[in-house]
């Protein structure tokens, strides 16, 4: 297929690991860490809110568990609105959304919500001839797999 005429849901991931806006920073960088993605779609049911960084977490931790844990995720988002894209947007489309926008990672959102999320590996792959267009099914989120409690060390 033709680099002109592939769309956001040609190369979009569909599996993604997600969090509500109401978790943790610390449950963020877990979830990254441990699924091993850069980006994590905040989001309050299927809805996207915006798109976490570990760049975004990392600049702004402070403190130990215990901080980390008491604030959310939510507040750590731009107050700008993140650009979006539909699953037919035009592959070029979606590059000059991402150029132009600054950022490395658009969710794709239909009328239900998040389907999925494309990410600037995913351009680079597509460009590279690398992508898989077999895997065009339906998406899955997954959020809060689990849940953390800082273990904090006793007084004495």
């Amino acid at each position: 297929m033709k680099i002109e005429t592939l769309t956001a849901r040609h190369v979009m991931s569909r599996v993604l690991v997600a969090i509500r806006a109401d978790e943790s920073p610390l449950m963020a960088w877990e979830l990254m860490r441990r699924s091993g993605v850069h980006h994590l779609p905040v989001v309050e049911g299927r809805q996207v809110v915006g798109v976490l960084t570990r760049e975004d977490v990392a600049v702004t931790w402070s403190g130990g568990p215990q901080e980390q844990s008491d604030r959310q995720v939510g507040s750590l988002l731009g107050r700008e609105p993140r650009p979006r894209v539909g699953p037919d947007t035009p592959l070029t489309r979606v590059a000059a959304v991402m150029v132009d926008s600054g950022c490395d990672a658009v969710p794709v959102v239909s009328r239900s919500g998040l389907v999925g999320l494309v990410t600037a590996r995913d351009v680079l792959s597509a460009v590279a001839g690398r992508t898989d267009l077999r895997n065009e099914g339906p998406g899955e989120i997954v959020t809060g797999m689990f849940h953390l409690e800082p273990v904090l060390p006793g007084d004495g």
